[in-house]
């Protein structure tokens, strides 16, 4: 049951998106207050001016009570000259532009009780069109005239969008520091159970008696990635149910890592380490205060999940610590499986991005369009950090705009760097060199992931350069040190001085050296 659980979460965190609209500012003021709100206009109508200073200031006359379908019963002289808003319906937008144009107004703003969306038309329409046209929410224009009464006066303007935002180097340091620690506790782990270390001061446990996961067949990597793909074209087709069992998952097993994660720090700091018995059970009083805590956090991230503004600090804790949980208890028995594994998943990223398109009635790609979640109810799978975009003013008007990574951009190169890191442990490394370098491997690939990015516009599946960076550095390292064969056998073949003997883990009875069974 945890390892189906496993595979369905792990099955949609590969997921990121981007939006496509072209947002702007609507300034509004009487003189002695302004008020600014969020606007979607379309760049091939008249294009906007980029600053407020810029803008041109006009009188705004509501009409409402109209739909503005055809000039019947309104007079040029009313609107000649100002701004014009009305509600939006019963006809398209290039129409309402049309008329408003020969009514003489200077600007049409279409009010909407919906979703805003970037306004369209034919192209042989856009030419026909002088005026700048843009959608804005009817909520905003009620909140407006309460404010300002009728003597509004209006701008619009649409600040250039900066592709570089510190959010990029925020969520650089989530990924790099993330994917380090997760390494450095799986090999950690590793060591305490090779010298009989338990968790609790007693003797070593085996990786089945310590609930970690040991993945070591070839056969059972590709079915578990055709789980994967599986679940996710399920997603598709089932995104109005199968959305609110994901969030389900995710907050039990969000809260089970933090718990996992805020444990083992106490542990390590030694603290809380009383306890109590009820019944004949012995009760930890950390770990009582522990739950209570991973629960509430999970609780209230589940209960205001929709909360943009604040809620992603939440998701991006819980995100951390299911991504440092899973490094931890997900374990790949040597190099030959990382291979396997990261490179269906490098080929499971790029054909859901980039060949699905092709078979989709709409032409967007299956991984895209369950990332940003065709429900109506604006649900969203929580597979991704987030980082709120610091320059997007715009933006971030009509709804706050995030730099996001999906979690399995950190956990499918993690596993490898968690394999790097308890190999070291079996080497006895004391420079740690193939954690390190698998370490530096991954930023130089998210590095060259953002860059790509920036430079085409558009949003890339991380995997398609983590992969090679991490695989071909930790190889590279394996073949210069002449350790390749241990490497991709997963030898536990240590370095030790003459009066020690070699350790193995419980559960193993060969002593592999050098490559040969002994």
């Amino acid at each position: 049951m945890e390892r189906a659980v496993r595979i369905i979460i792990l099955s949609v965190i590969f997921l990121a998106s981007q939006i496509n609209c072209q947002e702007a500012i609507l300034h509004i003021s009487n003189g002695s207050t302004d008020r600014e709100y969020c606007i979607v206009h379309n760049h091939s109508w008249t294009p906007l001016s980029e600053t407020l200073d810029a803008a041109l200031q006009y009188p705004l006359v509501n009409m409402t009570s109209t739909v503005l379908c055809n000039a019947t019963g309104v007079s040029p002289d009313v609107v000649k000259g100002k701004a014009l808003v009305v509600m939006r319906g019963d006809c398209g937008f290039s129409q309402k532009a049309l008329v408003a144009q020969s009514l003489g107004a200077t600007t049409l703003l279409i009010a909407s009780s919906k979703s805003l969306i970037t306004p369209s038309a034919n192209d042989s329409e856009y030419a026909k069109i002088h005026i700048p046209l843009a959608l804005m929410r009817y909520r905003d224009l009620l909140e407006a005239q309460q404010v300002f009464g009728e003597g509004m006066q209006v701008k619009l303007y649409a600040p250039p969008h900066s592709k570089i935002d510190a959010s990029i180097a925020v969520m650089l340091l989530i990924a790099i520091v993330t994917v380090a620690l997760g390494g450095y506790w799986s090999g950690a782990g590793e060591r305490d159970r090779l010298n009989g270390v338990g968790p609790r001061g007693g003797g070593g446990e085996s990786k089945a008696d310590s609930g970690e996961l040991f993945l070591y067949s070839p056969l059972k990597v590709v079915f578990f990635v055709a789980l994967m793909c599986g679940m996710l074209v399920l997603m598709y087709f089932f995104y109005n149910v199968l959305v609110y069992v994901i969030i389900g998952i995710f907050c039990l097993a969000s809260a089970s890592a933090l718990f996992s994660c805020l444990d083992a720090v106490m542990e390590k700091l030694g603290c809380g380490t009383g306890s109590f018995s009820i019944r004949n059970f012995n009760l930890s009083v950390r770990s009582l205060i522990l739950a209570a805590v991973c629960i509430s956090i999970a609780v209230v991230w589940g209960v205001y999940r929709n909360e943009d503004r604040w809620i992603w600090i939440l998701q991006d804790l819980l995100g951390i610590a299911f991504c440092l949980n899973f490094m931890k208890t997900i374990s790949l028995s040597n190099f030959k499986i990382c291979v396997i594994l990261l490179s269906l998943l490098l080929v499971y990223d790029v054909f859901f991005v980039f060949i699905t398109p092709f078979f989709t009635k709409n032409g967007v790609s299956i991984m895209v369009q369950v990332a940003l979640g065709p429900d109506a109810s604006g649900e969203k799978l929580p597979v991704v950090m987030r980082v709120p975009r610091f320059s997007a003013w715009a933006q971030n008007l009509c709804g706050m705009q995030f730099s996001i990574l999906g979690y399995g951009d950190i956990i499918v190169p993690g596993l490898l760097v968690a394999y790097c890191s308890r190999f070291d442990v079996w080497i006895n490394s004391s420079k740690k060199i193939y954690f390190v370098s698998c370490c530096i491997a991954y930023l130089l690939g998210m590095i060259v992931t953002f860059a790509v990015m920036l430079l085409s516009g558009m949003g890339q599946p991380a995997l398609l350069y983590l992969v090679p960076f991490t695989l071909i550095t930790s190889a590279v390292v394996a073949g210069c040190r002449g350790e390749m064969r241990q490497f991709w056998a997963g030898t536990t073949y240590e370095v030790l001085d003459s009066s020690r003997e070699p350790l193995m883990p419980e559960g193993r009875t060969d002593c592999s050296v050098g490559g040969e069974r002994c």
